[in-house]
């Protein structure tokens, strides 16, 4: 983490956590030297603090690590505003995710399947193992409901019905888990955070070294985002006013400041991972492996060499290795939403980039469509030098953020007959973009599809959002996408094989 380095020493303390949600691999056969438990750890509210920083960090890994398998770009990569990029035949994982040919053992959706079930390990052992016999340890525990409750909001969305695991296994038949029913995971989800909310700090209580953690106000908008995916919208506008009228958050004034440094955990950010250069990698010492303290994932995404030359451009931007590419769609919407504030910050024509004195030098380049992402982008500024600038960059991932939350509830009141709010929340964010007013002759829920689209490109709800707006077909089928079939991704392969309680039938539709 950016501020404390204890992930590896987390994972040889909580030797309960299993390598995944029901694969023991001879795990409970070994008797581990030096082997700390319950009895001797846990026990003090600086102990409990270590094992929450170790949630942390296994979610900053499952977002950035050096065996490329990153939650950010499996959640992008099926939608319409940006491509895998690179060259055809790299990271065939990822590639396969974009154009819809995603098979049952595909690496990038096994690893993050494994790393949430680690992260989900953590949790349970905080909350199963942690006595509330302190004020610390009581938020603690409720910290780590709200994160157990955030990863399985993730799995459901992604998966549909997974194991669900609430207590770590203690003998082999314990990590053999049949899927769950989504209605299941869901009444989990929603326990965890119902009992959670009440005993989190607000976010202007924890120190600016915590605020990292979960607040709040940031399990209070996942509640209302796992309500409004199940069409819960009243319950949804509850949960999501009370962020709203907390007044602990607000819109940044300038849409393109969100994405810089100076406003890492800044206003309008509820939750986000965070990243580090004091590792100061090189070739050498970077852990390819996984557990890397730096965003490697922003590198991954950089602008491509093959593609664009920056010798000449006034832009402070530098190459990287060119995943995550643009769509044109994407760029086009924003032309013609006459949206340039936003544009402007988002993305980058080959007109305009050459302009600032680039040259683009393959305009046939796999994934290439004629726009640079800025969102993101690889600057200069964001990175180290001690090292090898590649390898160090500190570019935060803004997992939920205050917009966010101002545009779901302005879906959730207008389906549940509330327009006149909805518009007032709808209208903050088109204000802070420049753009006229949505008013009640216009069609709403259309607006909001279009807001989305644009203020949230390349952040990882659209594919999702048109999914559960039936929607997916209509925009996604000259791409591939074929309904009954891509509204989830397939359970590993790897699980079926493990698991005894699940097999081949268990399968999601299609694979």
């Amino acid at each position: 983490m950016k501020y404390l380095k204890i992930f590896k020493y987390i994972l040889g303390i909580a030797i309960a956590i299993s390598s995944s949600s029901c694969n023991e691999d001879k795990f409970l056969e070994i008797d581990p030297t030096g082997r700390v438990t319950s009895d001797n750890f846990l026990n003090t509210d600086s102990e409990v603090k270590l094992a929450i920083v170790g949630v942390y960090n296994a979610i900053q890994n499952n977002f950035s690590n050096g065996s490329w398998a990153s939650v950010y770009f499996v959640k992008n990569l099926p939608a319409d505003d940006c491509l895998a990029g690179s060259s055809e035949g790299d990271q065939s994982g990822y590639q396969n995710i974009d154009d819809f040919a995603i098979q049952t053992d595909n690496d990038k959706i096994k690893l993050i399947w494994s790393n949430f079930y680690k992260t989900i390990s953590s949790t349970n052992t905080i909350i199963n193992q942690v006595e509330p016999d302190t004020d610390g340890k009581k938020e603690m525990i409720a910290e780590a409901k709200a994160l157990r409750a955030y990863c399985y909001f993730e799995l459901v969305t992604m998966f549909g019905g997974v194991p669900l695991m609430t207590v770590n296994p203690v003998s082999e038949v314990d990590y053999h888990l049949p899927r769950a029913s989504v209605a299941d995971i869901y009444t989990q989800i929603e326990k965890d955070f119902t009992e959670a909310i009440p005993d989190l700090p607000l976010k202007s209580e924890y120190s600016p070294a915590d605020r990292y953690r979960f607040s709040k106000g940031t399990a209070q908008a996942y509640y209302g985002k796992a309500l409004l995916y199940q069409k819960k919208y009243g319950d949804a506008a509850t949960q999501l006013a009370l962020v709203i009228s907390s007044l602990e958050y607000d819109l940044e004034p300038d849409f393109a400041d969100v994405w810089t440094k100076e406003t890492e955990f800044g206003q309008e950010s509820l939750f986000e991972v965070s990243y580090t250069a004091q590792e100061s990698y090189d070739w050498g010492n970077f852990p390819w492996g996984g557990g890397n303290e730096n965003n490697i994932e922003a590198q991954l995404q950089g602008p491509r060499d093959a593609v664009f030359d920056f010798s000449n451009s006034t832009l402070d931007i530098v190459n990287g290795w060119g995943f995550n590419s643009p769509s044109a769609k994407i760029g086009q919407a924003f032309v013609d939403a006459g949206d340039t504030e936003r544009g402007n910050a988002t993305v980058l024509s080959a007109a305009d980039f050459q302009a600032t004195g680039g040259v683009i030098k393959n305009p046939s380049a796999h994934d290439y469509e004629g726009y640079m992402r800025l969102k993101y982008v690889t600057r200069p500024s964001e990175t180290s030098t001690d090292g090898v600038p590649e390898l160090n960059y500190t570019i935060n991932w803004r997992l939920m953020r205050y917009a966010d939350v101002l545009l779901m509830a302005a879906e959730a009141y207008h389906f549940s007959t509330n327009d006149p709010q909805a518009l007032i929340e709808l209208n903050k964010v088109r204000y802070r973009a420049g753009l006229t007013d949505i008013t009640a002759s216009d069609d709403i829920f259309q607006a909001i599809v279009k807001e989305r689209q644009l203020e949230l490109a390349f952040e990882g709800s659209r594919y999702w959002d048109l999914v559960r707006w039936d929607l997916a077909v209509q925009e996604l089928g000259s791409l591939g996408y074929t309904a009954n079939k891509h509204e989830l991704f397939p359970i590993p392969q790897s699980e079926i094989i493990a698991n005894n309680s699940i097999d081949d039938t268990d399968q999601n539709p299609g694979y």
